[in-house]
Parts: structure tokens; sequence; C-alpha cells
């Protein structure tokens, strides 16, 4: 079983402030399951996978005239 955090922590794994992880949810851009009526929860696997597809990798440099290698 997942990891359940409130919206403060997922802000706080996140180094974000509460507004952006609480936008995440209203825009369905973050898996997060409600619990009764105002209760939010994000799977600490949901806030992983947020941030493995946000990450980019370095593009490297060939030579000295800067061309690029992908």
């Amino acid at each position: 079983m997942d990891r359940l955090l409130t919206v403060e922590q997922a802000a706080e794994l996140l180094n974000t402030k509460v507004r952006f992880a609480r936008r995440l949810i209203a825009e369905r851009r973050i898996t997060f399951i409600k619990l009764g009526g105002h209760h939010v929860r994000i799977p600490e696997s949901a806030i992983l996978a947020f941030i493995a597809a946000g990450t980019v990798e370095p593009v490297r440099l060939a030579g000295s005239r800067g061309k690029v290698v992908a």
C-alpha cells in the first residue's frame, strides 16, 4: 500500500507552495483520493511519477562549436 499524503505534505515533497499542489488536483494533473466530502490525499507514488514525467535530461555539447548532440 502506498503512503497517502496530505496536500501540505505533497507540496513539501514537491518543494512548492500548497497552492500549486491544490492546482494540480483541481486541473486533474495528478492522481488523488477523496475521503469523505472535504479530505483529499495524494499517493506518494503519484508525486514521484509527476516528478519523473517532468524530468528533462541534460543535453550534451560536442566539440568547441557548441553543436548539440542528442
